[in-house]
C-alpha cells in the first residue's frame, strides 16, 4: 500500500487539497491490482487535524520521513515564506528517496526547499514567469500540463493537478487503476504531461496611435495571405521598424504574432462552430487541414478534433 503525505502548509488552497484527498484518501481498493489503495496521512505543523480533512489521519511534518510520496498543494499567497520546518522536512524526504509532487503553485514551495534546482518544472501559466524570476536555477516550462522528473513532479493549474494525481496512480498501480479512478471522477483517463496549457492570449495595445489599428486590420483578414511587408505597409513603417515596435509593444515578432492569431482563430472556430477542420483551416489562413493539424499540435499539444471535444461550448 503506497503511503502518501499531504503537507498542509499555511497558504494551502482548498481545490488542490480536495483533489488529493479524493484521489488518494478514498478507499478504492477494488480498482487496484494489489487489492489495496493508498494510505494517506495529512501533515500539519503541529500534528493537529486540519479542519478541511478532519476524518483523515494526521501527523506532523516529520511524518514525511516515513512515506513514499509527499504531495504539496497550491499556495494562495506566493509572497508568504514557507515554514522552514516544512522546507527542511521536504529536503530530508527527498534525500531519503521519497517522491515529491507539487500541485499548481505548490511548485513555489518545492523551489523554496531547493529540490527543483537544476530540474524542469511547471506551474500555473499566470505564475510561471514569477517562478522563473525568483528561482533562476529552475528550468520553468510554462506551457505544459505537468512535468515528471522521476522523483520530483510538478503540475500546472487546477485540472492539471488532477491529471498529475491520475498520472501518479498510473505509475503506482497501473493503467487499469488510473482509468478506473478517472472514470469515477469523470475526467480524461490520460493527458500527457507535454500537452500544452490552454493559455488566454495576452492583452494587446489599444492605443489608437500605436499598432492596434494594424493588428485589427490583420485579424479581419486572417483567411487571406498576409506577409510582414503587408503589415508594415498598413502601419506605414518599414519591416524593421515594425519588428522593433511589435517587440516593444507585444514582446513578439510579426510572423510569430500572425501565427498566434491564426491558432487563436482556429481555437475559437473549433469551440463555437460546426465547421469542419478543412473549413477552419481555410478560415484561419492555414490552407489545408493537414497544415492546421501540424501547427495546432505543435502549439497546443493536441489535434484540432481533440481540442474541440474538450472545449466545445453548448
Amino acid at each position: 500500500m503506497p503511503r502518501i503525505a499531504l503537507v498542509m502548509h499555511g497558504s494551502a488552497m482548498l481545490y488542490e487539497v480536495a483533489i488529493a484527498a479524493e484521489v488518494f484518501g478514498v478507499d478504492r481498493s477494488e480498482l487496484s491490482p494489489t487489492g489495496s489503495w493508498y494510505d494517506l496521512v495529512v501533515c500539519t505543523a503541529d500534528g493537529s487535524p486540519h479542519p478541511w480533512l478532519p476524518h483523515l489521519p494526521t501527523a506532523t511534518y516529520a511524518e514525511t520521513a516515513r512515506v513514499d510520496t509527499v504531495l504539496v498543494p497550491s499556495s494562495d499567497d506566493l509572497d508568504d515564506d514557507p515554514d522552514p520546518v516544512l522546507l527542511k522536512a521536504l529536503r530530508e524526504a527527498h534525500e531519503r528517496g521519497a517522491r515529491l509532487a507539487a500541485l499548481c503553485t505548490g511548485a513555489f514551495v518545492l523551489a523554496a526547499a531547493g529540490v527543483l534546482d537544476g530540474r524542469a518544472a511547471t506551474t500555473h501559466w499566470m505564475h510561471a514567469e514569477d517562478l522563473a524570476r525568483r528561482y533562476p536555477q529552475v528550468d520553468v516550462r510554462p506551457d505544459v500540463l505537468y512535468v515528471d522528473e522521476g522523483d520530483v513532479l510538478t503540475s500546472a493549474g487546477k485540472t492539471a493537478a488532477l491529471d498529475l494525481c491520475v498520472h501518479l496512480v498510473r505509475l503506482d498501480l497501473g493503467a487499469a487503476a488510473a482509468n478506473g479512478i478517472a472514470r469515477r471522477l469523470v475526467v480524461p483517463a490520460h493527458r500527457t504531461g507535454g500537452q500544452a496549457q490552454f493559455i488566454t492570449p495576452p492583452a494587446e495595445p489599444r492605443s489608437p496611435d500605436g499598432l492596434a489599428p494594424t493588428l485589427a486590420w490583420a485579424r479581419a483578414r486572417l483567411d487571406q495571405p498576409l506577409t510582414v511587408r503587408d503589415l508594415a505597409a498598413h502601419a506605414h513603417l518599414s519591416t524593421r521598424q515594425l519588428a522593433r515596435r511589435m517587440q516593444a509593444e507585444l514582446r513578439t515578432g510579426p510572423l510569430d504574432w500572425l501565427h498566434q492569431q491564426r491558432i487563436a482563430r482556429a481555437q475559437e472556430l473549433l469551440e463555437r462552430t460546426d465547421a469542419s477542420v478543412d473549413q477552419v483551416a481555410a478560415s484561419c489562413g492555414m490552407g489545408t487541414a493537414t497544415t492546421l493539424r501540424r501547427h495546432f499540435h505543435r502549439a497546443l499539444g493536441v489535434t484540432p478534433t481533440a481540442y474541440r471535444a474538450t472545449f466545445r461550448l453548448g
